[in-house]
């Protein structure tokens, strides 16, 4: 028994070194870029989501046959057009696996240069260069299934029930793939020592197909078989969408004008080597050599030998997680329960506006509870290893009488008092809710409800209620809803933001907090030898919070108690004006300029703590760790027509203060060195909001274009971007309520990072609720601030040096520049005629719009007042709803 041991260990140990057969995460973007092909391009060709692509990208999943060997084709054509970095053993797999298809050579005189395999070790040889496609050479589509005869070769029908040769190991021997005796495609196992596909990987030619309808040379080495060895089934990606990627715009000139390659003699047919040749890199150089020893077979080869294995149809299409758990809730996130018309029941509006086909037969709180969950209501999650979003029931004004729930006024026994946040334990609703089985959290019975069970079977049941009229969806959050607006109009709404953000679970705040959880959730399960554990995600923080530095927490926290003057890390937006000069007061007119989403645009990818702070004395600065710094930057000279970008009020440090990451590195671009005195660092970092960033963004630009602002308007037509912003309030009133809520999801989420003590009885140096979340980091709320900040600094500084204009006032992310006209365009307008790239407009987040323009005489008067002008530009002399 312990030689059976000795020899199992042995073929464990001599077994090939696995090796991936897609790029690193960072190539696979760096491959697309290269390409020139945007990720929702990508994404409409392979049928689904950019989110997706972005995750691929990211490596937080892994695509799915039959999208991975698509995507796998569509990167190994762009890495021997563009060239890959090490390791590259996913791109010789590939070409083993006939991934990457050569041109069609029938019709062109030329054909692309192929690489004989080394003289001294035979090999294979490998696929082509193929340049990706364009119009001037088309992608051929795949053909039928090609046979080696027209009937199966001798023996072929006693492959059915046969299964793969095996090792020592029990695993599927592994051997240089070589061509499929049935299909002519590359197969690197073996069944009774002949090379053959099994577990529906090989294709036979169809019954009635000539045998000469696809012909495959025996010797198919020395023609490498460029197909696909699995099928494209209807559910999955086309041909044709690839190449209508392939045949993009932005490439197609270039692709065109490229001569093409000198051709190459044909080599000989070469005898089957442990290894094929290294493909060459569109610099003309070859890739680097490869291990030695068996390679591991392609991506779709390694599982056939585990096709055996039955799976679902789901599986073979789109069945990646996203799409099981959207396939959990069929009815979507949200319904809205109103008062049927003729007054005698209830009925409920989908998320689309649709009527449900069932209502809550009961008139009770416990009875739209029940019926929710019936109804499979809910929202998949948005991460792998993140939660699926509970059920949200809004009920409207007129179904709230009907489920026994009082109006909003101020008294406590008979009416809901929005001081006490919640009914009364006492109340009769919440007496029924309990004693249904019903639970609710320590929020109780208020405008947002989360009403639950105790779980069984591990199986989550819980509902969460939002009631307007007890102030759930308030004023600022949800600015733009109309009046008027009725229950489908309603469900719509919330609808359209619970699809392009997330389904509301309080104020957009709160909504935006929890967007970061479900996009980077703590834990994830972890199988071990006793079963299942909790285990953390890569680039997330973990569940248990940890207290910030005492530098960054306000003056309330419990660190900041025996904090001394000066020793706080003061980072807020900037408020600062300065006196107008002869020149800009001669202007007629002051414009301002506004920066879309800023604080949104900061966040992406920016590095943030994933760990606590580390305290440090005289550590050497390292910008690319995130933390606060104890420095001295006083010594930095700025432009005194703008505002130094080291503190809040746009005026010059006097000495050493407390800084973030961000700005002492900006002030290290600028050309000071500074020697931070302490540091309390985070060692553990990354870009945490990175994915809430990109989804924001994505919901705010699809708002956008739905009102009628593209994304590429303003680089296409100027003055068509300027005229639309000016009509964007006389779009969809519903469409205008989501982007006011999108724009408040991603400020109230940053500011919920450092969010203060509430309520009356709070005491300075006590704890608060707030500080046991893992999103609560006053750090980030900096990092971001800090950034937008600078973002806008160095803009300005480019503005200035294009343009001669200085901006005289900024609040926040609004700049007010002196201008001959009351436009936008005679503030971005250079001397030289053109339009300054340093402040560009456009709808994107970072780009800039036209805030408003004044009378220079009117500024002055304000500037007179000491008041910010940029604080009325919009409006005159009013606050903006803004601000």
């Amino acid at each position: 028994m312990t030689d059976d041991l000795f020899a199992s260990i042995d073929a464990l140990l001599a077994r090939p070194r696995p090796v991936d057969d897609l790029p690193v995460p960072a190539e696979r973007e760096r491959l697309r870029k290269a390409g020139e092909y945007t990720q929702e391009e990508l994404a409409v060709a392979l049928r689904t989501r950019r989110e997706t692509i972005v995750r691929w990208e990211a490596g937080t999943t892994e695509p799915r046959p039959p999208k991975r060997e698509v995507y796998i084709r569509f990167l190994a054509t762009l890495a021997l057009q563009h060239g890959t970095v090490e390791p590259a053993e996913w791109l010789r797999r590939a070409q083993a696996a006939g991934l990457v298809r050569p041109l069609d050579p029938a019709p062109a005189p030329e054909a692309a240069a192929v690489v004989p395999a080394p003289a001294v070790v035979p090999q294979p040889a490998p696929a082509p260069v193929v340049p990706v496609a364009s119009p001037a050479v088309p992608v051929t589509p795949p053909e039928p299934a090609r046979a080696a005869a027209a009937a199966a070769p001798p023996g072929a029908a006693a492959v059915a029930g046969a299964d793969y040769d095996r090792g020592p190991s029990g695993d599927p021997a592994l051997h240089p793939p070589v061509p499929c005796e049935r299909c002519g495609r590359a197969v690197a196992y073996r069944v009774g020592g002949r090379p053959l596909h099994l577990g529906g990987w090989c294709a036979p030619v169809p019954a009635g197909a000539s045998a000469d309808a696809a012909p495959v040379p025996q010797a198919a080495a020395a023609d490498p078989v460029v197909e696909r060895h699995t099928e494209v089934t209807a559910a999955g990606p086309s041909w044709a969408a690839l190449e209508a990627l392939a045949r993009h715009p932005n490439i197609a000139a270039t692709t065109a004008a490229q001569p093409a390659p000198e051709a190459a003699p044909k080599p000989a047919p070469a005898v089957a080597s442990p290894e094929p040749a290294a493909p060459v890199a569109a610099s003309g150089s070859a890739a680097a050599p490869s291990r030695s020893g068996v390679s591991r077979p392609a991506a779709g080869l390694s599982r056939a030998g585990k096709a055996p294995a039955k799976k679902s149809a789901a599986a073979e299409g789109p069945a990646d997680w996203e799409a099981a758990a959207a396939a959990r809730f069929p009815a979507g996130p949200l319904a809205v329960l109103d008062v049927a018309p003729d007054g005698k029941s209830l009925v409920a509006y989908l998320a689309d506006g649709a009527q449900a086909p069932t209502a809550p037969s009961g008139r009770t709180v416990a009875a739209v509870v029940e019926w929710a969950l019936e109804a499979k209501l809910g929202s998949p999650r948005l991460h792998r290893h993140g939660k699926d979003g509970d059920a949200l029931v809004v009920v409207t004004d007129t179904a709230l009488a009907e489920l026994g729930l009082p109006p909003m006024g101020r008294d406590e026994k008979r009416e809901f008092v929005q001081r006490l946040g919640q009914l009364p334990k006492t109340h009769r609703a919440v007496k029924a809710l309990e004693k249904a089985g019903w639970q609710l959290t320590q929020r109780g019975l208020g405008p947002w409800a989360r009403i639950y069970r105790t779980p069984e079977d591990g199986r989550r049941q819980c509902v969460q209620l939002c009631i307007p009229a007890w102030g759930a969806l308030p004023t600022r959050d949800w600015s733009a809803v109309p009046d008027s607006l009725d229950a489908p109009g309603l469900a719509r709404l919330l609808g359209t933001y619970a699809k392009r953000v997330l389904t509301p679970r309080g104020s957009t705040a709160v909504s935006g907090l929890e967007l970061v959880t479900a996009l980077r959730p703590p834990t994830r399960a972890v199988r071990t030898d006793t079963g299942w554990t909790s285990g953390p995600v890569e680039g997330s923080r973990p569940k248990e919070a940890f207290d910030a530095a005492p530098p960054e927490v306000p003056d309330v926290h419990p660190l900041a108690q025996d904090r001394g003057p000066g020793e706080e890390l003061v980072t807020e937006a900037w408020d600062w004006h300065r006196d107008l000069t002869d020149e800009e007061a001669a202007a007629p007119f002051a414009v301002g300029l506004d920066v879309n989403m800023a604080f949104l645009a900061a966040a992406g990818r920016l590095a943030l703590p994933l760990s606590g702070p580390v305290h440090e004395l005289n550590p050497l600065f390292d910008p690319k760790t995130p933390g606060s710094w104890l420095v001295d930057l006083s010594g930095i000279d700025t432009d005194p027509l703008l505002p130094s970008p080291f503190a809040p009020d746009g005026e010059r440090p006097t000495g050493p203060a407390w800084y973030s990451t961000v700005k002492v590195a900006y002030a290290v671009e600028l050309g000071a060195r500074p020697q931070p005195l302490e540091g309390w660092l985070r060692h553990e970092h990354g870009p945490y909001l990175d994915p809430w960033h990109k989804r924001l963004r994505a919901a705010y630009l699809d708002t956008m274009a739905a009102l009628g602002v593209p994304l590429k308007l303003a680089d296409t037509d100027p003055l068509a971007f300027l005229d639309a912003m000016a009509a964007l309030k006389q779009g969809d009133p519903a469409e205008l309520a989501v982007l006011t809520a999108i724009k408040q999801t991603a400020k109230g989420a940053i500011g919920k990072m450092r969010e203060r003590p509430r309520g009356h009885g709070y005491k300075p140096g006590e704890r608060w609720a707030a500080l046991d979340r893992p999103t609560w980091d006053p750090l980030m709320r900096a990092l971001v601030i800090d950034t937008a900040t600078v973002n806008l600094h160095r803009k300005l500084r480019r503005m200035a040096a294009q343009t001669g204009l200085h901006a005289f006032a900024v609040l926040s992310d609004c700049a007010l520049f002196a201008s001959p006209g009351p436009g936008a365009l005679d503030v971005l307008t250079t001397p030289a005629g053109t339009l300054t790239t340093s402040l560009r407009l456009g709808v994107s987040p970072g780009l800039v719009k036209f805030e408003g323009s004044r009378p220079m005489a009117e500024i002055a008067e304000m500037l007179a007042d000491d008041v910010n002008p940029a604080r009325h530009i919009k409006t005159g002399g009013q606050v903006s709803a803004d601000e």
